[in-house]
């Protein structure tokens, strides 16, 4: 289970993750443990060279690593930006969810407070929108 604590909305809450992910957060933090001196209240991910060696990751550089990412991917635009942006794949996450479970002949309607707690939604319409 992943923790997000105190989101935008002052809110935390449990995600679960895919035993994929786990292992590459495992991978992540033994190589962070090898290079960077850890303690216990020190975030997780954090910033791995330069004068931020060992403080918290910024938001410019939690972006400048997923377009590295993205780029070496080959990922294609198809919406309206240059490329496609790091929190665009929470509304993928979201949408593709939602035809899972009509596929399945879930009860969208159902479900939608569970996938608003998930993503972290202060009000149920959020998600609808």
């Amino acid at each position: 289970m992943l923790t997000v604590r105190q989101t935008k909305f002052a809110k935390s809450r449990q995600l679960p993750l895919h035993p994929s992910t786990v292992e590459a957060l495992a991978r992540y933090r033994r190589q962070r443990t090898r290079h960077v001196p850890t303690t216990a209240d020190m975030p997780f991910f954090i910033s791995s060279r330069g004068r931020r060696l060992g403080q918290p990751l910024g938001e410019r550089q939690a972006h400048r690593v997923f377009t590295a990412l993205r780029d070496s991917l080959g990922w294609v635009n198809r919406g309206f930006h240059e490329a496609p942006r790091l929190h665009e794949l929470r509304h993928s996450f979201a949408v593709r969810r939602v035809m899972l479970w009509h596929a399945k002949g879930t009860n969208v309607d159902q479900m939608m407070l569970a996938l608003s707690t998930y993503m972290g939604h202060a009000e149920i319409f959020y998600t609808y929108w």
